[in-house]
């Protein structure tokens, strides 16, 4: 028995660290496509190219960004507190990472000799792992805005700090409904329980409270006070250059990922598509780029809001209406 639990945890560690490594990959590869598509999205909607100078087509634009990142001097303001300062990127870069991790890109395969899940990990309370990861963005954007000394710097993390704390609470809320109907914190269960129906369907309150929070929690527009130019220049990042200013671009991606993932998972149905097991991935991935294209097309069509507008949509609307859908829904299925 030692035997066998010693030959089956060595082949689950090197499996777990082949699918993360294919996972970051993939997720690291698109990011950067994700850039010039976005600008290219927006030039459509304003009436202009978008980036067409470097390469075929403006493709070899994210490779131009890196090197100019990559080339700037490394500045670290008189003012700031070195330490915390170059800290807050990294942990921004961190929240969005682990949250990767427990997206489920497939359905249990048989591949080779064996049987691999399609997904980083599969714990049994995925949706507390997600918001307890995801909260370490929390404290990057507050560290790296206070520790710059800046004073708008600052005004841009606290109105982060705010606008986060606001509208998680309305976040949760709306996942709450598809997981009384799933009977499960798993998000691989919550895909599952959806085989005859997707979620969108009878949460599809809940859906669209959780992609309002969902465009609040990434800072993007309307909803980007934190880094309001008009206002604060670039709000907690204005300190930033280079690598680290570049990390925090990153992890605003990668966290649009993150959030149209955790959409698909609890309200499109997942992986599930037509097809064998084997397009499971494609067809997760397929959705999520589909949300995320709506984080551009809202970006290119909505303004930016004011704060108190900002404030009042989080506490006055959303919350009211996430509690709402949470006691129907409770109700529904103790009855049903």
């Amino acid at each position: 028995m030692m035997l066998l639990a010693d030959v089956g945890f060595a082949e689950a560690t090197w499996i777990l660290v082949l699918k993360s490594l294919v996972i970051f990959a993939v997720i690291f590869a698109i990011v950067p496509v994700l850039t010039v598509i976005e600008r290219k999205v927006l030039g459509r909607f304003q009436h202009r190219y978008g980036p067409n100078r470097v390469g075929p087509f403006g493709l070899m634009q994210p490779l131009a960004d890196a090197v100019k990142l990559i080339g700037k001097e490394a500045f670290t303001p008189r003012a700031s507190v070195p330490l915390l300062w170059a800290l807050g990127p990294i942990l921004v870069v961190f929240s969005g990472v682990a949250v990767l991790a427990i997206l489920p890109w497939g359905d249990v395969q048989e591949i080779g000799s064996g049987e691999v899940g399609l997904y980083g990990i599969d714990v049994s309370i995925g949706v507390l792992y997600f918001f307890a990861f995801g909260s370490f963005a929390f404290y990057g954007l507050l560290l790296g805005g206070w520790a710059s000394g800046s004073k708008y710097s600052f005004l841009g993390a606290m109105r982060s700090a705010a606008q986060l704390i606001s509208y998680e609470i309305s976040m949760g809320l709306a996942l709450l409904g598809a997981i009384m109907m799933a009977g499960s914190l798993s998000l691989t269960e919550v895909v599952k329980a959806q085989d005859e129906v997707w979620f969108i369907l009878p949460q599809i309150l809940g859906f669209l409270i959780f992609m309002v929070a969902g465009f609040a929690e990434a800072n993007r527009a309307p909803f980007d006070l934190p880094e309001a130019d008009a206002e604060l220049v670039a709000g907690y990042q204005t300190e930033y250059g280079g690598m680290r200013f570049g990390s925090f671009m990153l992890a605003e991606y990668i966290e649009m990922v993150v959030i149209s993932g955790i959409a698909v998972t609890f309200f499109l149905g997942g992986w599930m598509g037509p097809g064998p097991g084997w397009l499971d991935p494609i067809w997760m991935l397929l959705k999520t780029l589909a949300l995320v294209f709506v984080f551009f097309w809202v970006r290119a069509t909505l303004p930016r809001l004011r704060y108190d507008q900002l404030m009042s949509l989080g506490w006055k609307v959303l919350l009211p209406l996430a509690t709402l859908n949470v006691l129907v829904t409770a109700v529904l299925v103790v009855v049903l």
